[in-house]
């Protein structure tokens, strides 16, 4: 950040009074501006025991699969957000949404939230975002294949909790770029 948003003057790269890190700070008009982590926002849609999976059109990642997900918007509530990126890749309706996980990644400063869910229809297609969209048995994921290892590490808790049947709310803490790669 270079100009004020609120001024258009010059912006300063200091500690403001009574903080504790240092922010973006106009002296001019003595707005500070906050950066805050990312929420991304999605969900595990399955019907019959299958996990439906996007491939994905865009970067980053072109052509690799993952669960329907995306930045939350400014007005959406998590799962408002969960519902529109399912429609936006999947053309797809989500029922039965239960809170399944929130994954923390301090090192990019995003927050993931994921949720558990039904297809309402047997309809889905690929959307813009994707090439295309398939239904994968837990057994039959494309693991070498998926486009984010956060994305690999919820599959892989909920394959776990798929043998119990019991899906507990998970907190994760995802530590740096190595940790799941």
């Amino acid at each position: 950040m270079k100009y004020c948003s609120d001024c258009s003057i010059e912006m300063h790269w200091r500690i403001p009074d009574d903080d504790d890190r240092p922010r973006y700070v106009c002296d001019n008009c003595n707005t500070i501006h906050y950066e805050n982590p990312k929420m991304v926002v999605g969900a595990i849609p399955v019907v019959d025991g299958k996990i439906l999976l996007c491939r994905r059109a865009i970067e980053p990642c072109h052509g690799k699969w993952t669960l329907p997900a995306g930045y939350l918007e400014n007005g959406e509530t998590i799962e408002q957000g969960a519902r529109r990126e399912t429609r936006e890749e999947a053309c797809a309706i989500l029922e039965d949404m239960e809170p399944y996980s929130l994954l923390n990644l301090a090192f990019i400063n995003q927050v993931y939230f994921l949720y558990r869910a039904r297809l309402a229809e047997p309809g889905y297609k690929a959307g813009s975002e994707s090439l295309e969209v398939r239904l994968f048995p837990p057994e039959e994921i494309p693991w070498d294949g998926l486009a984010f290892a956060v994305i690999r590490r919820v599959l892989t808790l909920y394959c776990q909790d798929l043998l119990n049947n019991h899906f507990p709310f998970r907190v994760v803490d995802i530590g740096s770029h190595n940790a799941w790669k």
